[in-house]
């Protein structure tokens, strides 16, 4: 297999055939490189990880029921530095290609997984999603991602770097396979369905940059001939102290998941996840306490609003991908810029879809749904309805 789009991890690719045959029979998929597969090094995106760490005995869970369900494998693809980022930039092996806007970023960190599906390398990709790793990469790339309720997809055999945070999302060009890959990963059926109506959250609108409310407006207008919609603010107060209370959160869990190893190992890292340990990470206990509150109270917020029948609508991203050659400053803030929205489904655990409904030019743009605690499958049939029904979703392939 020729690696056109630098997504893959570098050496001899992996290729494992499926256990039987199954509703995904005849499709391919990758994995990020923090899913285990038996007899392989989980590299997690830095040479000195993969050096210090031993061949996995299994296969993680969500690579068997792929497996299990008729798809083969091709290859380990590309991730941010032990998931540390949301650009998909790694120093050592490489800045996969964003195939929809080669000179932009693919977004991370589960940039490869993402690269590898809109290059049409493979049909399916497992990534993960913190911070917004799935839903970032797919927005910047044009695919259909998914991050599920905390805890709905099992994480057995998936390096976690912040395990109140972390799930395991997939990526699809096209929506039907995405309802496809849903059944499976969720056991669960996917009816075509739409909710009863959707909340688009003006807050989220108003901080995301002109380019991006400009290209998704349309779109908008298209839901409301679909879907009974009302307008209204997410936060109570400032939105942007979702992200301010996740930073906290999640800085005190990756701490603790590499402290010891970064102690023990002095590893290599590059500049941009250096600075992410630049002080040992022991956030004072008020501090955590507090955003812990803020927590709770988000999802009760959420809980209330959605009522497990409302879906909330807002850009996936405030801001275009970047430039691949950003200076370091750029980058910084563009990553900043990104939590104030991936924050609110990863502070309340809730799902959440990439739908890829726009371009700014020709760079896409995602548009998100995100639905209440268990509504995953809703949430995928709703992604399927919409781009079968109603002609919302750009990249989709011909039946």
């Amino acid at each position: 297999m020729q690696d056109r789009f630098g997504a893959f991890v570098p050496g001899p690719v992996i290729h494992r055939l499926p256990h039987s045959s199954g509703p995904l029979s005849g499709l391919s998929f990758s994995v990020k490189d923090l899913f285990d597969l038996a007899g392989g090094v989980t590299g997690c995106g830095n040479p000195d990880w993969a050096a210090t760490h031993g061949a996995a005995e299994a296969n993680a869970w969500a690579v068997d029921a792929l497996l299990g369900a008729g798809a083969s494998l091709t290859g380990k693809t590309i991730t941010d530095e032990i998931s540390l980022g949301l650009l998909g930039i790694n120093r050592f092996y490489g800045t996969p290609l964003n195939p929809r806007a080669p000179d932009r970023v693919p977004g991370g960190s589960s940039s490869g997984s993402a690269s590898a599906v809109a290059g049409g390398v493979v049909d399916i990709a497992l990534g993960t999603d913190s911070g917004g790793s799935v839903r970032i990469p797919a927005s910047f790339c044009g695919t259909y991602g998914l991050r599920p309720t905390h805890g709905r997809i099992s994480v057995a055999g998936m390096m976690t770097q912040a395990p109140s945070f972390d799930t395991v999302g997939y990526f699809t060009r096209d929506a039907q396979t995405f309802g496809r890959v849903g059944a499976v990963l969720l056991a669960d059926q996917v009816p075509d369905s739409l909710p009863s109506e959707i909340v688009v959250a003006a807050d989220c609108f108003a901080i995301a940059d002109e380019p991006i409310r400009l290209a998704l407006q349309p779109v908008v207008d298209r839901l409301r001939e679909a879907v009974a919609t009302t307008v209204s603010p997410l936060a109570e107060g400032d939105l942007l102290d979702w992200a301010r209370h996740q930073r906290v959160l999640q800085k005190s869990e990756f701490h603790a998941t590499f402290r010891d190893w970064i102690d023990r190992v002095n590893p290599r890292f590059s500049s941009e996840v250096a600075g992410a340990f630049a002080d040992d990470g022991r956030i004072p206990s008020e501090d955590l306490a507090a955003a812990g509150t803020f927590r709770e109270g988000t999802v009760r917020r959420l809980h209330g609003l959605l009522d497990g029948r409302r879906m909330l609508c807002l850009p996936t991203s405030p801001i275009l991908p970047i430039a691949r050659n950003a200076r370091l400053s750029e980058m910084r803030a563009a990553v900043h810029r990104i939590v104030d929205l991936t924050a609110i489904a990863g502070l309340t655990g809730l799902p959440q879809v990439n739908l890829p409904v726009a371009t700014s030019g020709l760079i896409p743009v995602g548009l998100s749904l995100i639905g209440w605690r268990g509504g995953d499958a809703a949430l995928v049939a709703a992604a399927r309805t919409l781009a079968r029904d109603f002609s919302i979703g750009l990249f989709e392939e011909p039946s």
